[in-house]
């Protein structure tokens, strides 16, 4: 990427938005708010949502050379530069589709407190979502990584960390840096997903044992080895495995000729798609994911037995290492 491009606004274009949607005196500022917001954000320990919220600030603070302005001077005019801003600077589609999505929620929720009037400066912008790459990985690809000899320690540890992701019905890896031994009891592993709180269980497969009997954690109580100190920084030890375990699956897809990128996530991708072309009925692929946020879902996948669940994943599983 380049040198950034910086737009300098003129002030006729601020003071004309001031008499479009005016504001009370006393109201915050568009960057105070966005800094209150990330300060609320702080307290309740949402700490993914913080660290978006607060990327999102430092781009549009750079666009407005540390300039601030008013909630109601936030027109469609100061919209458009800022996304001309972005493109200049070579930001991607998807990229710039983010930070107007964050920017545009926070002043979703300035007009809901009743601090402005919606003057709409968002509708010119893009915020769409574009199509997602195709992160799932085809069955023979799945037997390539698991025939693939590895003689390096840290390259077997990430394979084995990507299956045994794969292995838990594509388990966020977040979640499994988070697994204590205590959860598994009578050969079954519970878990709390840390993006939205919904209680899962999952049968211990022998193959999820093989791999964390390979990776003791004595020093803590964390059935794997992402978290060996609680000290309050659990969550930088274990997002520096992850970028560390992602850079090593890409050499692991350039062993095996793979032109997709394989990172972690690909494994949830993988587990549902495998599951959909073993016909397991999408009710249980969602009830297996916890997808219960989708209401219909929801509705269908309440009545699906737990066992059920269990065996379309112990078939999944014996599907790939056949």
């Amino acid at each position: 990427m380049g040198d950034e491009i910086v737009i300098t606004l003129s002030e006729n274009s601020v003071n004309s938005a001031m008499s479009r949607c005016e504001q009370p005196v006393s109201t915050p500022t568009f960057f105070m708010f966005i800094k209150q917001r990330i300060e609320q954000l702080r307290q309740s320990g949402n700490k993914r949502t913080q660290e978006t919220y607060q990327a999102a600030f430092n781009k549009f603070a750079r666009f407005r050379n540390g300039i601030d302005l008013q909630l109601s001077a936030l027109t469609p005019e100061v919209i458009d530069k800022y996304q001309c801003y972005l493109r200049a600077n070579n930001l991607s589609m998807n990229t710039v589709s983010f930070y107007m999505r964050i920017l545009r929620a926070i002043y979703n929720r300035a007009i809901d407190e009743g601090l402005i009037t919606d003057c709409h400066p968002f509708r010119h912008a893009y915020t769409g979502q574009p199509k997602t790459l195709k992160r799932a990985l085809s069955v023979e690809t799945m037997h390539q990584i698991c025939q693939l000899p590895l003689h390096d320690p840290q390259l077997a540890f990430a394979r084995d960390m990507f299956l045994f992701s794969f292995y838990t019905r594509g388990m966020a890896f977040v979640d499994m840096a988070y697994l204590r031994r205590s959860d598994i009891h009578d050969s079954v592993l519970t878990y709390k997903r840390r993006k939205t709180g919904q209680l899962l269980t999952i049968k211990w497969e022998r193959q999820m044992q093989d791999i964390a009997d390979r990776y003791p954690n004595p020093s803590t109580g964390y059935l794997l080895p992402f978290i060996t100190k609680e000290n309050g920084k659990e969550r930088n030890q274990y997002r520096r495995f992850q970028t560390h375990i992602n850079k090593q699956l890409k050499v692991i897809a350039q062993q095996i000729g793979l032109s997709t990128n394989l990172t972690m996530y690909c494994a949830r991708h993988t587990w549902a798609t495998i599951a959909r072309e073993l016909e397991v009925p999408m009710g249980v692929i969602s009830r297996a994911m916890g997808h219960e946020n989708e209401r219909t879902t929801e509705i269908y996948v309440r009545s699906i037995d737990i066992n059920t669940v269990d065996k379309a994943n112990a078939r999944i599983i014996s599907f790939i290492e056949a």
